[in-house]
């Protein structure tokens, strides 16, 4: 089992996304996602065993946070650079309070077996991934021509537990912030 944690996006929030990826879709020919697919990833578990559901679900049951956790999704930008990308990504702020999520879902999972990240937490919305090198002049130009780069806020109370199966998401557990 391929598994995952994410806070989803509040519906107003999908929206304005939405609205976004049908206005850019058409300017570069990239591997774009879907709005309803769209979530802050607060843990990449990766490969689990079905067995050990339960386990991982009584880990994660574990993990607390003393607020809901205000966020903002805003801003646009690309992984590694803008020069030579492999990710479009849109912001999310999330302040010290999504880090503290993360940060206890990481622990948590460790505690059970997952290894644990060499990077930096970074929360953000993969709008697309580039696989093959082309011209994004048309994207990129769009892009500047938006008026606001503001898509909403809202305040997460959960977060869910996910499985990933072929490029398909299934809710397996949610978990309460506050």
């Amino acid at each position: 089992m391929r598994l995952f944690t994410a806070i989803d996006m509040s519906s107003e929030v999908q929206s304005h996304l939405s609205a976004l990826l049908d206005r850019l879709r058409p300017a570069a020919k990239l591997s774009w996602s879907t709005a309803e697919k769209l979530h802050i990833t607060t843990k990449f578990i990766g490969e689990w065993p079905e067995e050990r559901l339960d386990e991982m679900k009584r880990a994660l049951g574990k993990v607390t946070a003393p607020v809901a956790i205000k966020i903002a999704v805003r801003g646009l930008g690309w992984f590694p650079d803008q020069r030579d990308p492999r990710v479009f990504w849109a912001g999310v702020q999330g302040g010290e309070e999504l880090k503290l999520l993360a940060r206890a879902t990481e622990q948590a999972v460790h505690a059970i077996g997952v290894p644990l990240e060499d990077r930096e937490y970074t929360p953000h919305l993969t709008l697309a991934r580039i696989r093959k090198r082309g011209r994004l002049d048309e994207l990129k130009k769009t892009v500047e021509s938006l008026k606001s780069t503001d898509f909403g806020a809202f305040e997460a109370r959960a977060f869910h537990l996910y499985l990933s199966r072929a490029g398909r998401y299934s809710k397996l557990a949610e978990f309460s912030v506050a």
